[in-house]
């Protein structure tokens, strides 16, 4: 009888370590997600940029030829 509390507790050990392997990983991959999301973000940010001068630079050559 005094096994059975203690398998119970070894158990429910497992099952958190297991769980924190899981959660571990999930978080590792989310990780790499937000990674992902960042370079994307900054090369759209980028090409915006890049977009806005030479729309800038078309506006100031209309101009010029007024």
């Amino acid at each position: 009888m005094a096994d059975t509390p203690l398998q119970a507790l070894e158990s429910k050990i497992d099952e958190l370590i297991a769980l924190c392997r899981d959660l571990n990983r999930e978080n590792q991959r989310l990780q790499g997600e937000n990674d992902d999301w960042r370079r994307e973000r900054q090369d759209l940010v980028s090409k915006n940029e890049l977009a806005r001068s030479k729309v800038e630079a078309m506006i100031a050559r209309l101009r010029s030829m007024e």
